[in-house]
């Protein structure tokens, strides 16, 4: 299973991998201040576990944690995982071998602890820049035979209007500006409903369904919608789309 950096709409969710709990505590304050959502993780496998089940914007690592290094976590990341999300080692290590092996390894960036905090937060921009879809900030979206307008919150297929809630329109909007991609249904959840609201992966399930049924999604019209087991979501382009 490929799972590429998804495009959500406002602030990133970013994982951070370090068992040093007051530094941790720092660097999530830190991004949480910037508009992010953070999860922190105190040991490599259970960030690995995680990444099978859950979609995050970008990761960052320490080298030396318990059980399993940030070193083997990227290695694992970018090789049985196939995932391309950025990853910024942040790590006491500061040796030139460290660095280039992280590097040619499929790290994105390296920084030395502690970071400077606006450096921090600048290589993490700077990751997402890199990393973003060009659709990210249009306020129209085409691709046949549907057109969404972001402005008017509306959605055409072959010139006609269709008919969605509110929530609807925002996961259509979420799907259609990561073709290919596979979003967890905790992504889902985070981009459309927030982390304020209280609801279920349940609730993302019936509305992906009900964006299937409206907007006919299916190979006949060169866009499938499909489940990924135990994951969430995928719309793809099938081999009969013509665009």
């Amino acid at each position: 299973m490929s799972v590429e950096r998804p495009v959500a709409p406002e602030g990133a969710r970013i994982a951070v991998l370090d068992d040093e709990a007051e530094h941790a505590d720092r660097v999530r304050a830190l991004l949480q201040a910037a508009g992010h959502h953070v999860q922190v993780f105190s040991r490599g496998r259970s960030l690995l576990e995680r990444l099978r089940t859950d979609t995050f914007d970008v990761i960052v690592l320490d080298w030396e944690v318990p059980d399993l290094s940030g070193f083997d976590v990227l290695r694992a990341i970018r090789t049985q995982l196939d995932m391309r999300t950025p990853i910024l080692f942040l790590t006491h290590r500061d040796a030139e071998s460290d660095v280039v092996r992280a590097l040619e390894a499929g790290a994105d960036d390296f920084l030395i602890k502690p970071p400077r905090e606006r450096e921090l937060l600048a290589r993490v921009e700077a990751s997402l820049r890199r990393s973003r879809d060009p659709t990210a900030t249009a306020m129209r979206l085409d691709r046949a035979p549907f057109s969404i307008d972001l402005e008017r919150r509306e959605i055409l297929r072959d010139g006609a209007p269709l008919e969605l809630t509110r929530r609807e329109f925002e996961v259509a909007v979420l799907l259609f500006r990561n073709v290919g991609r596979v979003l967890s249904r905790g992504f889902i959840l985070d981009a459309v409903w927030g982390r304020g609201d209280v609801t279920s992966t349940r609730t993302v399930d019936m509305h992906v369904s009900r964006v299937r049924r409206v907007l006919g999604l299916s190979t006949d019209i060169g866009l499938r919608l499909t489940a990924v087991y135990g994951y969430g979501y995928r719309l793809e382009a099938s081999r009969s789309n013509p665009s």
